[in-house]
């Protein structure tokens, strides 16, 4: 087998940089608060500055994810998911679900071809009193390992050095498995069509005290249609909110919650790396969102979907993302709350209901 020439290794490569810039930009807000770093420790107040663009932070706006739109739904339980935790939200029945899609980027005016992560943050309430509180993103891996070293790629990205986002990449080669899937995997124009996945693991408690690790995906069930970023950019910046609002209004949109289950010595505290397939898996049932309304005065607006508010039955795993992530949510939530006065406010026109 011929050797790849230079020239395509360095194309190659500087795809992979360009990717991890905008990721550095638009990734996820986790944090890292243990005290692990002293003296130089790693608070929320660091990684969320870190997160705000040359220009500063959108203000009145998330600190990052700053692009969305709301939806209500329901979470439709199955009882399969009883097997795993003994939370009421997998007790067959229905449950009302509030969420919110969105971009991963700072800029809430981002044209949408220009955000490769795409997420969705999700709440759902039982009659028990109980919450679930999530954050995915349409990634099937994170490009970071730990919480110190997304920092470091956040600081990377933004350092006028042109070789430290190839410094950081060479001194990080779990971030190869993002890049792939950021450099081959598909582009949509729609979040109806997107998995999201929730990549931290979670200790799952069924009714004999049993546990598990286990991860979550929701799997659309829309049909997955392909589309080139150029393309996408052609139907306007802001088209996954027109479109998302237009199906939604035709039909509710679903996607299936697939848990899957770690085996013995499957790593729970990366989210840099997929657990090997056949690992055991577990329908527990389907979401439905079935309205959208503007974010402006939508029931998301306020929300902060914080990943350690988790029903009883499920509790974190030694993944030190999600204490890390809801630190770093609080720090955004005080922010932009604090500028409410920022905070474009526009009546709100986009809304569906069946």
């Amino acid at each position: 087998m011929a050797e790849p020439s230079k020239s395509s290794t360095r194309t190659a490569f500087g795809s992979l940089i360009s990717i991890a810039v905008v990721l550095a930009a638009a990734g996820g807000a986790f944090g890292y608060t243990a005290g692990w770093f002293s003296p130089d420790r790693l608070t929320p107040t660091k990684l969320v500055d870190a997160l705000a663009p040359p220009g500063g932070p959108a203000l009145g706006h998330r600190r990052n994810h700053a692009k969305g739109i709301c939806f209500t739904g329901v979470f439709q339980s199955n009882g399969n998911g009883a097997s795993l935790s003994k939370a009421q939200v997998f007790t067959q029945g229905e449950y009302p679900v509030l969420g919110r899609f969105n971009l991963g980027t700072p800029n809430p005016d981002a044209p949408d071809s220009t955000v490769r992560v795409r997420g969705m943050g999700l709440q759902i309430s039982t009659p028990n009193g109980a919450v679930w509180r999530a954050a995915m993103i349409n990634a099937p891996v994170f490009p970071a390992s730990t919480p110190g070293s997304f920092y470091d790629l956040l600081k990377a990205s933004s350092d006028k050095d042109p070789e430290a986002m190839k410094t950081y990449i060479a001194a990080h080669p779990e971030f190869a498995a993002f890049g792939e899937w950021a450099t081959k995997g598909a582009w949509t124009g729609s979040y109806a069509e997107e998995p999201f996945h929730g990549l931290n693991a979670f200790i799952f408690t069924d009714g004999s005290g049993a546990e598990n690790a286990v991860r979550w995906v929701l799997l659309p069930q829309a049909q997955v249609t392909p589309i080139t970023v150029e393309d996408l950019a052609k139907l306007g910046p802001n088209y996954l909110e027109q479109e998302i609002v237009q199906r939604v209004g035709q039909a509710p949109q679903k996607w299936t919650m697939t848990l899957t289950v770690a085996d013995p010595g499957d790593q729970t505290n990366d989210p840099s790396k997929a657990w090997p397939p056949g690992r055991r898996t577990v329908d527990a049932g389907t979401l439905v969102v079935d309205k959208i309304e503007a974010e402006d005065d939508g029931p998301c607006r306020d929300i902060n979907f914080d990943p350690t508010i988790l029903p009883d039955g499920i509790h974190v795993s030694d993944d030190p993302f999600p204490a890390a992530r809801s630190a770093a949510y609080a720090k955004s939530y005080d922010l932009r709350t604090a500028e409410a006065k920022d905070y474009p406010y526009h009546p709100q026109t986009t809304s569906t209901q069946p």
